[in-house]
């Protein structure tokens, strides 16, 4: 359900061109995070609102859309967030 609330929360909040989400939470089972029931995501996700920001930015405007689920529901997250240019340019 996780992975479904986040793909919910970023397209809402960027209107992305291209957004995967992977779940490695099964990977981790074991782990001290998954043990609280944080799951560990991989977020690929290609927008507009991205363009002349720095990756700092960037990641703060995930954390922000994603607001309480960083909290509990998310341990990890790897973003790879790109504009539309970047990703035309075979930044992929």
């Amino acid at each position: 359900m996780t992975s479904e609330q986040i793909k919910q929360l970023l397209n809402d909040a960027f209107n992305p061109e291209l957004l995967e989400i992977i779940d490695h939470s099964a990977a981790h089972a074991g782990h001290a995070g998954a043990k609280s029931g944080g799951g560990h995501y991989h977020v690929t996700i290609v927008a507009e609102a991205f363009e002349g920001k720095s990756l700092v930015q960037r990641h703060q405007l995930i954390y922000k859309a994603l607001g309480d689920m960083m909290k509990q529901q998310i341990h990890a997250l790897g973003i790879n967030a790109l504009s539309p240019s970047e990703e035309t340019k075979g930044s992929l």
